[in-house]
């Protein structure tokens, strides 16, 4: 239910591997059309500037610019529409109006109407006699737009000196747009559909225009370009004007359209679009088959009538059950007469057909058609639907049919078709779709089937009273809070926590308020918060409760898991199975055992997973050094640096990191070599994490050791091994691999620039003459040249350690150059509440930088790479 799309610098929106972008806080949430006046000032000057080729596409992109911003909101235009409309008219409509301008306002109008959709744009239109001459008589968007001022209204009335009737030639013009390949086809198929249903050219040119429209279809094939243009014209005719036209005028021609349609196959054809306009046509064949009727017997939940409503309500009764009223009407149900002709019957075969094509949008036209057509068919055939939908849940289907078949379930239960009697039946299938989840090759399918099933839920807590759904809230709501947590596609959990809360409304949701207050729409849309924080929420309370057997259930629970997964992981040699709350539980626990000193110490099963914790306590010995049997251990860990798997080495760099003082005494130098290596790039492998990691493993060792200006390099910090720690951290300010994921180097980098800073602190703090003016100059300037990053959150954390760097006062950072020039700029009052995070407050300043000589080829680099980036704002800015 929620499309998602990601920009190469959309994973910032996460934090370390989760990368998923959050939709919401990069979309536009607009209140109002607030560029109506500079809008009308573009138009107004229209005339001023159309000669100028310059000054026009300049205008024209002004606009264009100003449009695009409400292609998620344009509704907020709707207000407005109707003198930017006239405006443009007045031009196109002045006789002394150059070809050059009146081609200017239909540019402007066509990207309107691109913008709002030609259904709400149509209406506006003055479709005045006098107009249709010169629109007959007049490049691509002209067409557009002139096509969609056709029809008018008394066309009979328009005196010509032409020979051919006007309504000829407005055939003619719709017909010859009907097989060009661009969006004007879409617009001539609209003025089919409203040009032949009107009275006058319906008994005069239908059924001429329907010979020659069958006639086109029989001759073109989809395996040509030039064929599926043809047909693609065709095909939008037919579907406009079998949607317009009146039943009792369509119904003579539908047997023929659908005979037609048949030998046509387009069911075989590799065109997306094709198969969807099939579908679309042969929907509405069936709807013209049948009598436009509501069906007595649907569902019915509450009254079409507000005082009805209020009345059950006020009087505190409960509405009667749709079946109830069903079996009342049933005698009056009897005696109505369904007219079925046997053409339905096809028609729903293909739409079932439909329901398992491999293309999204012709499976969700035609779940929209089940829905119609049921609708018209008495409750037994409606019944026969419904099962022949169900058999589309059968694992021997593809994921497409799951998926077609939950879209057509939504769709009969919103609709009221769907009787609660079938509920038995339906629920299960849902409660499989909602975990749904098939291996193909190297990866899987399925989240659209997950998300499809999330809109069921969705659409039956909406259907129905809440005493029809009680039988199955418990196990609904359940499956919805796994989806809504433990499913790893934003989609799919953010679905699943919408249909929650209208569940919940429904009143029928134990522990509801708690559970949709905590995973709602945003929360769950970061997968690290879902996985670490609200699953634990919802987990914890079973192994912290008051009641002992349930505490001690979870624990052994949480034992034989863990015990499982490592089989697992074994058994199909990968460690994926190991991200897991519980995995993360369990090493609290070894953790917090460690730390409250447990007599574990002779007891040689125990995992090392919380390492500080339990190397400190049980891993030394009496005269503080390191036991015999873990004499090796650091080597084990320094191997692990050159794995062939990232996540290994992402691990073990984080392991040696984590090692006590006395794991590492007498060996730093070789950590340090180890991690030298490991954070470079060497043979082909780009591993962004394990570098990332490395370099944290860097500080958090030195911090560790500690700093002496005069002592070993395979024990301190020192003279000697200082310039080559300063190295490894600024060769990691140079990363900017990319991958699939985008600038996956912005993760070494900014491990780079909080390395750096807490090492330096760290030494300014002790041994500020290690410090050389030459290493604090490349720092700084390093850091200043990451402060013109284009990604916010990457520039918002290089200018914190910057003035971090620049402010801290315990004692002062030595030699940073131009120093009285950088406080400046950046004044020390402004240091906390200054906003990194905003272009338009971040690059002027940080421009400023380019005056001083010792920055200004650093801030050069960083302003190039942000310009040559794909983020728009930072470009704009």
């Amino acid at each position: 239910m929620v499309l998602n799309e990601m920009n190469n610098d959309g994973y910032d929106q996460e934090d370390n591997k989760c990368l998923e972008p959050d939709v919401i806080a990069k979309g536009n949430i607009l209140e109002s059309f607030t560029e109506s006046q500079e809008t009308q000032e573009l138009i107004n000057h229209l005339r001023l500037v159309y000669e100028d080729l310059i000054l026009r596409e300049k205008v024209l992109e002004k606009f264009k610019v100003i449009m695009d911003k409400y292609q998620e909101q344009p509704h907020l235009l709707d207000p407005h529409l109707e003198w930017m409309l006239n405006l443009l008219l007045d031009i196109i409509r002045h006789e002394a109006s150059p070809p050059l301008l009146i081609h200017l306002a239909f540019q402007f109008l066509y990207i309107i109407s691109k913008v709002r959709g030609y259904k709400t744009f149509l209406r506006l239109f003055p479709h005045e006699v006098a107009d249709v001459q010169p629109v007959l008589n007049i490049t691509f968007t002209m067409y557009f737009i002139l096509i969609l001022f056709l029809p008018y209204g008394n066309i009979s009335s328009i005196e010509g000196c032409s020979r051919v009737s006007t309504m000829d030639r407005i055939l003619a013009v719709a017909k010859s747009y009907l097989v060009v390949s661009d969006k004007s086809r879409d617009a001539a198929a609209v003025l089919v559909s409203k040009f032949i249903t009107r009275p006058d050219v319906r008994q005069k040119r239908t059924a001429d225009f329907l010979d020659w429209t069958l006639s086109t279809l029989s001759k073109s094939s989809f395996q040509t370009i030039e064929g599926t243009i043809v047909l693609d014209g065709m095909l939008q005719a037919l579907a406009q004007l079998f949607k317009h036209g009146k039943r009792e005028d369509c119904l003579p021609y539908a047997s023929t359209v659908l005979e037609c349609l048949d030998n046509c196959k387009l069911f075989e054809s590799n065109q997306t679009i094709l198969r969807k306009l099939g579908v679309k046509l042969v929907q509405r064949l069936g709807l013209t088959f049948l009598k436009p009727k509501v069906a007595k017997w649907r569902y019915q939940r509450g009254f079409r009538s507000l005082a009805a409503n209020l009345q059950f309500s006020g009087g505190g009764l409960i509405p009667q059950k749709t079946e109830n009223v069903s079996i009342d009407t049933g005698e009056e149900e009897e005696e109505e007469e369904y007219d079925i002709p046997g053409e339905v019957e096809n028609v729903i075969e293909q739409l079932l057909i439909g329901l398992k094509d491999k293309n999204t949008i012709v499976r969700w036209s035609a779940a929209k058609g089940i829905g119609r057509l049921t609708g018209r068919l008495p409750k037994e055939l409606a019944d026969d639907v419904v099962g022949s939908v169900l058999d589309c849940f059968s694992f021997q289907e593809t994921d497409n049919a799951w998926h077609g078949g939950c879209l057509a379930l939504a769709e009969l239960g919103r609709r009221g078709l769907l009787l609660p009697s079938r509920l038995s039946d339906v629920v299960p299938v849902i409660l499989k779709g909602l975990t749904y989840d098939e291996k193909r090759g190297a990866c899987s399918v399925g989240s659209n089937v997950r998300d499809s099933a999330c809109y069921v839920c969705w659409a039956f807590a909406r259907a129905y009273e809440p005493l029809e759904l009680r039988p199955f809230v418990n196990q609904i709501a359940s499956a919805l809070i796994i989806a809504a947590i433990f499913d790893r596609d934003v989609n799919c959990r953010r679905a699943a926590s919408v249909s929650l809360i209208i569940i919940y409304g429904t009143g029928t949701f134990p522990h509801g308020i708690d559970i949709v207050t905590t995973a709602d729409y945003f929360a769950v849309g970061n997968r690290a918060n879902c996985f670490l924080n609200i699953s634990v929420y919802v987990l914890l309370p079973l192994a912290v409760g008051i009641d002992l057997h349930t505490r001690h259930g979870a624990i052994l629970a949480c034992a034989e898991i863990t015990h499982a997964l490592s089989l697992l992981a074994e058994e199909k040699k990968s460690s994926d199975c190991f991200f897991s709350p519980s995995c993360f539980l369990v090493c609290t626990l070894i953790e917090k055992l460690s730390l409250s000193k447990m007599p574990f110490r002779k007891d040689p099963i125990i995992a090392v997973s919380a390492l500080a914790a339990l190397c400190n306590e049980y891993y030394c010995n009496e005269e503080g050094g390191v036991n015999p049997a873990e004499q090796d251990l650091l080597v084990q860990y320094i191997s692990g640096l050159q794995s062939h798997e990232e996540m290994i080495r992402c691990g073990f760099s984080l392991a040696l990191g984590a090692l006590p003082k006395f794991l590492l005494k007498g060996r730093l130098q070789e950590v340090l070599d180890a991690l030298k290596k490991a954070t470079s790039i060497s043979g082909g492998v780009r591993f962004a994490e394990s570098r990332r990691d490395g370099l944290k493993a860097v500080a958090k060792v030195c911090l560790t050791v500690g700093v002496n200006g005069e002592g070993s390099p395979n024990e301190f910090v020192c003279k000697s091994n200082i310039t080559e720690i300063y190295n490894i951290l600024l060769d990691g300010l140079n990363d900017y691999t990319t991958d699939s994921r985008g600038d996956v180097g912005a993760w070494v980098r900014e491990a780079a620039m909080t390395s750096l800073m807490e090492i330096t602190l760290l030494l300014t703090r002790t041994e500020p003459a290690l410090i050389d003016a030459n290493v604090s100059k490349r720092i700084v300037c390093s850091v200043a040249q990451q402060s013109a990053e284009k990604i916010d959150r990457f520039r918002a954390h290089a200018g914190s350690v910057f003035l971090t760097l620049l402010y801290f006062d315990n004692p002062p950072v030595p030699h940073i150059p131009h120093r009285e020039d950088l406080e400046r700029i950046f004044p020390r009052s402004e240091a906390v509440t200054f906003n990194w995070n905003a272009p338009s407050q971040a690059f002027p300043r940080v421009t400023q930088l380019l005056g001083l000589v010792s920055y200004r080829y650093h801030i050069l680099t960083g302003l190039t790479v942000s310009i040559g980036g794909l983020t728009e704002s930072t470009v704009r800015k």
